[in-house]
C-alpha cells in the first residue's frame, strides 16, 4: 500500500484539507506536504495514519 496515495484518496472522499488531516491524524499540519516532498514516515506514524482513516470512516459512515 502506498500511504500517500491512500491519504490523497481519503482527503478527496472526505473533502478534508491536507493541513487538517495532518493535524488530526499525527498532530502535524505539514505532514501531508512533507510526504508529498519525499518524507518517509516510520511504521508507528504510518499505523497511526491508517488507524485514523479507519476510525474516521467508521465514525462518519452513513
Amino acid at each position: 500500500m502506498h500511504l500517500l496515495r491512500e491519504i490523497e484518496k481519503f482527503m478527496r472522499d472526505t473533502n478534508m484539507p491536507w493541513t487538517k488531516f495532518g493535524r488530526l491524524s499525527v498532530r502535524d499540519p505539514r505532514f501531508v506536504e512533507d510526504l508529498r516532498n519525499g518524507r518517509q514516515p516510520g511504521n508507528n506514524i504510518s499505523q497511526r495514519v491508517i488507524n485514523f482513516m479507519k476510525e474516521w470512516r467508521s465514525d462518519h459512515a452513513c
